[in-house]
C-alpha cells in the first residue's frame, strides 16, 4: 500500500505541474483573443479545470488509501477466507504473470508494479462498483469468478487471497 501511495504521490506532482502550466496558458498575453473565433485563453481554461479537478481526485485518493491503510494493518491479523475491501487476490490465468488485484474503495483501474526481493508483481486496483471487483468480492479461495464485459463472458478460479 505504501508503494501504491508514493506512485500515486508521484502521479500527484506531474498533475500538478500540468495544471499549473495549462492555468499559466490560460491567462498567459499570447492567449488573449485576437478575433472573435480565437477561442486559445477558453480551451486553456477548461484544460485547467480539468487537470485541477484531476489533481483534487489524485488528492482524495491518496487520503483514502492512507486512511484506509491504517485500518486494514489492524483487521490484517486474521487469516483471509474470503475476498472483500482490503483483499489482495490472484485469479490462475494471472499466477505466471504474477498479476494480482487490490480491491480498494478508490482509484480503481490504477496499475502499477511492486519489486520485492527477485520477483516482479503487477498489481491492478479496483473498487467495488467495478465489474471485476463485484465479482470478486465475496468469493472464497478457489471459487469459480464469471465475469461478462461487453458481451464477453469468461470464467476462471481464484487460487490467492492476501
Amino acid at each position: 500500500m505504501v508503494e501504491i501511495c508514493a506512485q500515486l504521490t508521484q502521479e500527484l506532482q506531474l498533475a500538478v505541474a500540468a495544471a499549473n502550466q495549462a492555468h499559466q496558458g490560460a491567462i498567459d498575453d499570447q492567449s488573449v483573443a485576437e478575433t472573435q473565433y480565437d477561442t486559445l485563453a477558453i480551451e486553456q481554461s477548461y484544460l485547467a479545470q480539468g487537470q485541477s479537478q484531476r489533481v483534487a481526485k489524485i488528492r482524495q485518493a491518496i487520503d483514502i488509501l492512507t486512511s484506509f491503510q491504517q485500518r486494514l494493518a489492524l483487521a490484517q491479523a486474521e487469516q483471509e477466507l474470503t475476498v472483500k475491501v482490503g483483499s489482495l487476490v490472484q485469479l490462475a490465468q494471472d499466477k505466471a504473470k504474477q498479476h494480482w488485484y487490490f480491491i480498494v474503495p478508490v482509484a480503481g483501474g490504477y496499475r502499477c508494479q511492486l519489486t520485492q526481493q527477485s520477483s516482479c508483481y503487477k498489481i491492478t486496483l479496483l473498487t467495488p462498483q467495478s465489474p471485476m471487483g463485484a465479482a470478486l468480492l465475496a468469493q472464497s479461495l478457489d471459487d469459480d469468478v464469471t465475469l461478462t464485459v461487453v458481451g464477453k463472458t469468461t470464467t476462471d478460479y481464484l487460487c490467492a487471497i492476501e
